[in-house]
């Protein structure tokens, strides 16, 4: 009886944690609400931010500034138009470029962002660092740190009711191994490529609204394969996609970019 409760419970509280994806129009595991997350997410951007050492009074620091506003506004643009004018309404966007050699940038929860000094070679110009920032911009509109932590969240659930279910010791261990490796290769880690997919996309039409050449995005992971030197693990073991496949993705979808960004007045493209 308790082994059944503790499984109806886990499911009704999954069904209940969905939100609506505003890009995608899907509906996305979500069991954080803003007002729940970006508060950390807030004071970790902050911690971070005192430790490491930021760039500041730049042309790069002002570029990245910069284009982040630009794109910020041209998400929240397009928000507003497709019905979800106060979408952003708890996000608190920051830009700051850090000095750090890793070929990098990321973004918290609520619009926290940092790119490390090591990136800007690939990105090269205004237009690459408007790629990067499309896409770390699409992780945080997409809520894509509360999935993950909401899929975790799931993913150790689902072990502990094996364990419950489970009474054998030495089927449960056997559950255990098997579940782990299964459930990270078989859906943790296609549930991270599928985000990485989805932030290119999503990026790469919010920099064309914003006034961004979106060619230019598969442009830019050509040089981030040439700086890897080719060697990177199989997909399916990977968080993120190949460079061969996010080039081939890019390239397909930027003529649709420029076409919603002519649905907004832009056509032409820096």
């Amino acid at each position: 009886m308790k082994k059944k409760l503790f499984l109806a419970v886990f499911v009704l509280l999954a069904m209940a944690a969905c939100k609506t994806n505003p890009f995608t129009g899907k509906s996305t595991l979500n069991f954080y609400q803003n007002n729940s997350i970006f508060p950390s997410a807030f004071a970790q951007y902050d911690e971070f931010i005192k430790s490491n050492k930021v760039v500041s009074g730049t042309d790069q620091s002002r570029m990245i500034t910069n284009v982040g506003q630009r794109i910020s506004k041209a998400a929240e643009r397009w928000l507003s138009a497709n019905g979800y004018p106060g979408y952003l309404k708890d996000y608190q966007w920051e830009y700051n470029l850090v000095q750090d050699e890793t070929v990098n940038a990321w973004c918290m929860p609520g619009g926290k962002i940092v790119f490390y000094t090591g990136i800007m070679p690939i990105c090269q110009s205004e237009t690459g660092v408007a790629v990067v920032m499309g896409h770390e911009i699409a992780h945080a509109l997409a809520d894509h740190g509360a999935q993950r932590m909401s899929a975790a969240m799931v993913q150790q659930g689902i072990a502990i009711a094996g364990n419950i279910a489970i009474d054998d010791p030495q089927k449960r261990n056997i559950f255990n191994q098997a579940y782990g490796i299964g459930s990270t290769v078989g859906v943790m880690l296609p549930f991270s490529r599928s985000h990485e997919t989805e932030a290119d996309r999503i990026g790469l039409q919010i920099m064309a609204i914003a006034g961004y050449n979106p060619d230019e995005a598969a442009e830019l992971w050509k040089r981030m394969k040439a700086k890897s030197g080719g060697q990177a693990p199989p997909e399916f073991l990977s968080t993120h996609p190949s460079n061969d496949t996010r080039i081939a993705n890019l390239t397909s979808w930027a003529p649709l970019a420029k076409e919603e960004a002519r649905k907004f007045g832009v056509t032409s493209f820096q």
